[in-house]
C-alpha cells in the first residue's frame, strides 16, 4: 500500500509539472513572444482559463503527500521554510499580476506587472527544478527527521549542504530550460501569426539548451548520487521510464522541424513525464534521502501513515481524482482551438 501511494504521489506532482509547467513556460517567454499590448492578450488568454484548474493538481498532490507521508510533509516544510516563503511570494505576485495589469490603461502600469509576470514565472520554474534537486541530492535530515537547509553554504554537495549548490543550480537551469520550451510549444499550439512565429522560434532554439542541460545533469548525477542505480539494476525495466524521456526529447526536435505545434508539445509533455518518472523509480522507496547518515532517510515505510488510513483513503482518492481529471478535461475541451482577439480587442478597435 505503501508503494501505491508513493507512485500515486509522483503522479500528481508530475500531472501538475506538466500542466503549470506550460503556464511558466508561457510566462517566461510572454516578452519575448509578445510585442504589442494585442499579442500579449492574446497570450494571456490562451493560459488565464486553465490556469487555475492546472493549480488544483499541486494542491491535491501536496494533500496527498500530507495523508500520504505526513512525516515528509512536516519534515519538508520546517527545512525548506525559507524557500517555500520565497516561493509562496513569487506565487502571489505572479497570480496578482494580471489582474492588476489590466487596471490602468496607462502603458508604464502594464508593462510593470509584465516584467512581474515574467520574472516570477522564470524564477518559480528555477525553483522547481532546484527542489528536484534536492530530492535527488539529499538533505541533512537528522535522527529525529527534522533537518534545516540555509539558502546555500559553499554550493558544494555534503553532509551539510544548502538548498543551493552547483548541483540544484544545474537543475533549477534545467527546469527553466525545459519549462521554457514547454510553454513556447504550448504558445505555438494555440496562437496563430507572429506570435506563433516567435513562439516556434523559441522553442527550436531553447530545445538544444534542454538537450545540453539534461545531458550534464545525467552526467552529474553519479557524482552527487550514485545509488540512484540501484533499483535499474534490480528493476531493468525502470529504464522504460528513461527511453521514454529520451524518446521525448528526439521527438522534440524531430517534430519542431515538421513545424507540428501539437506534437511538439505532446513530446515536451512526455520528456517531462520520462524525466519525473525515472527520478522517482531512482529515488524509490525514499522520500526524503540523508545527507548525513542513511539510516536517517524517509522512506515509504518509516514515512506512511497507518495501513487502515491508508487503504481508507484510497476509495477517496479514486473519487476525488476522477471529479479533477473530469473537470480538467471539460474545460480544455471548451477552450481548445486556436486564441482569437474579439474585434473590439484588436489594434485600432
Amino acid at each position: 500500500m505503501e508503494t501505491l501511494w508513493f507512485a500515486i504521489v509522483a503522479l500528481m506532482l508530475a500531472i501538475y509539472v506538466v500542466l503549470d509547467g506550460f503556464d511558466f513556460g508561457t510566462g517566461i517567454v510572454y516578452l519575448f513572444v509578445a510585442r504589442t499590448d494585442a499579442e500579449r492578450r492574446t497570450v494571456l488568454q490562451a493560459i488565464e482559463p486553465v490556469w487555475d484548474g492546472n493549480e488544483v493538481w499541486l494542491i491535491a498532490g501536496g494533500g496527498l503527500l500530507f495523508m500520504a507521508f505526513p512525516r515528509v510533509y512536516a519534515a519538508g516544510f520546517s527545512g525548506f521554510y525559507l524557500a517555500l516563503m520565497l516561493v509562496l511570494w513569487l506565487l502571489i505576485l505572479r497570480g496578482i499580476s494580471l489582474p492588476l495589469r489590466s487596471h490602468l490603461a496607462n502603458p508604464l502600469w502594464r508593462t510593470f506587472w509584465d516584467w512581474v509576470f515574467a520574472g516570477a514565472s522564470l524564477l518559480l520554474a528555477i525553483v522547481l527544478g532546484a527542489a528536484l534537486g534536492n530530492l535527488i541530492r539529499g538533505v541533512p535530515l537528522n535522527a529525529e527527521g527534522y533537518f534545516f537547509a540555509a539558502l546555500w553554504t559553499d554550493f558544494l554537495p555534503g553532509p551539510a549542504p544548502g538548498i543551493l549548490d552547483w548541483y540544484t543550480v544545474l537543475m533549477g537551469l534545467e527546469g527553466a530550460a525545459l519549462l521554457t520550451v514547454h510553454g513556447a510549444n504550448y504558445l505555438a499550439m494555440k496562437t496563430e501569426g507572429p506570435v506563433r512565429d516567435r513562439a516556434r522560434c523559441v522553442a527550436a532554439l531553447g530545445q538544444w539548451t534542454v538537450a545540453a542541460l539534461t545531458l550534464a545533469s545525467l552526467l552529474a548525477l553519479p557524482l552527487v548520487q550514485p545509488g540512484l542505480r540501484s533499483n535499474y539494476d534490480a528493476h531493468p525495466i525502470g529504464y522504460g521510464l528513461l527511453l521514454l524521456a529520451l524518446g521525448s526529447l528526439a521527438g522534440l526536435f524531430y517534430w519542431r522541424r515538421k513545424q507540428r505545434d501539437g506534437a511538439s508539445f505532446l513530446a515536451s509533455s512526455l520528456l517531462i513525464l520520462g524525466l519525473l518518472g525515472s527520478t522517482a523509480w531512482g529515488l524509490y522507496p525514499n522520500l526524503l534521502i540523508s545527507t548525513v547518515h542513511p539510516t536517517h532517510s524517509l522512506t515509504v515505510s518509516n514515512a506512511a501513515a497507518s495501513h487502515e488510513g491508508l487503504q481508507w483513503a484510497l476509495g477517496w482518492f479514486l473519487a476525488g481524482f476522477s471529479l479533477v481529471l473530469a473537470y480538467s478535461v471539460y474545460v480544455y475541451r471548451c477552450f481548445r482551438g486556436k486564441i482569437v482577439l474579439s474585434e473590439d480587442e484588436r489594434p485600432g478597435a
